[in-house]
């Protein structure tokens, strides 16, 4: 990477914007630091997605896109945990409704995502209708969600006298997101994909098409890329966690590349994050597994009703907050019976209730919650 150039700073006049050069062409790594954490990131990565194969992965998905929802929001500046981002909109104060609906979104454009890559590859395409679904209806909504910029935007500071780092200019943006799409789909590139990945999503920072929510849908775009090239199968690597953590650090290394062309270094921090991330969610699956056998132990207690607890308890893995209109619904049964069933689940320590209303109480499956709150996983 000695001969890497990451591009120029152009004049436009009052201000200089960076126009980064085309990515799409052979690399050549010469950085042994490099593959020795390659190789380690391979490795973790691989251990992580045995777990799609010997867990029933589909019950504790909606909990890693949740905690990667709110922590991606969250290096934006919205407030809402995990906790928060299962209850209904008619629950949430109003001062962090937009919060709230935010990392909705993001929920929704994760999964959508996802789903769509059975019928499209990694391309603009996709990209455009996760972003629309990303700003439909919050903060961004005028900000032309699904559509790349038409004008000229800035990071940092409160105008681009100020600003930290100016993007490429607008109309460059459509040969620079053809140029990313082109790259991570040619086969015959060799760039690991690991290397492949962490290239497109500083290159994607870079160009910042989109004039809001570029940080979220470029993290978005990192769990995409591993999905749709089969290294996961399934969405359960996510980096924002280990990004908001080390926040100064993911911004200065990112600015590094621009500033140095200092890509090495890029790439040092983003497998340290794989690296990371990977043995947090392999501790965190063993944690669960943990849980699930001192609860089917817990669920044989009940005795008669065990069939009906563990409803209850296959449910909450998928959403850990419940209402007693829920558990009703769930085990078909009457009010009473609903009510009964959870005092049980209470003595049991398997849910907890955590409003101390008398009314419109929730409960919550807090040992589980633990589980992704205290380890710091994704």
């Amino acid at each position: 990477m000695n001969d890497f150039i990451a591009g120029q700073y152009m004049n436009q006049g009052y201000y200089k914007s960076f126009q980064p050069n085309f990515i799409n062409k052979e690399w050549v790594i010469d950085d042994m630091e490099v593959f020795k954490l390659l190789s380690t990131a391979d490795r973790q990565l691989g251990r992580l997605d045995m777990y799609s194969e010997h867990v029933n992965i589909e019950l504790f998905i909606s909990m890693h896109i949740a905690k990667e929802a709110t922590q991606s929001s969250k290096i934006e500046g919205t407030q809402t945990n995990i906790e928060e981002a299962f209850l209904d909109k008619d629950e949430i104060s109003i001062e962090k409704r937009n919060d709230w609906e935010e990392v909705q979104n993001y929920i929704e454009a994760m999964n959508n995502a996802v789903e769509l890559l059975g019928k499209l590859p990694f391309s603009s395409r996709l990209i455009k209708m996760t972003h629309k679904i990303l700003l439909q209806g919050v903060r961004g909504e005028n900000r032309m969600p699904g559509e790349f910029r038409k004008s000229q935007n800035w990071i940092g500071g409160a105008s681009i006298n100020d600003a930290v780092f100016i993007p490429p200019v607008h109309t460059s943006v459509p040969e620079l997101i053809s140029d990313l799409e082109n790259f991570a789909n040619d086969l015959s590139n060799p760039l690991p994909d690991l290397l492949k990945i962490a290239l497109i999503h500083y290159h994607f920072e870079t160009i910042h098409p989109f004039l809001d929510g570029n940080g979220r849908i470029g993290r978005l775009l990192i769990t995409i890329y591993l999905v749709s090239k089969g290294i996961l199968k399934k969405p359960i690597l996510y980096l924002s966690d280990f990004f908001e953590r080390n926040r100064t650090l993911y911004y200065d290394n990112l600015m590094r590349v621009r500033t140095h062309n200092d890509l090495n270094q890029w790439f040092k921090f983003f497998l340290v994050g794989i690296i990371e991330t990977c043995k947090n969610g392999v501790n965190t699956f063993e944690n669960i597994l943990q849980l699930q056998k001192d609860i089917e132990n817990k669920i044989q207690l009940l005795k008669g009703r065990a069939i009906d607890g563990q409803k209850i308890v296959d449910y909450l893995y998928k959403n850990p907050v419940i209402r007693v209109s829920k558990v009703e619904q769930i085990i078909q049964k009457s009010n009473v019976s609903a009510y009964s069933l959870i005092a049980s689940l209470e003595k049991l320590e398997i849910l907890k209730e955590i409003t101390g209303a008398q009314r419109g109480k929730l409960y919550v499956f807090e040992n589980y919650l633990n589980i992704f709150n205290e380890n710091d996983i994704i």
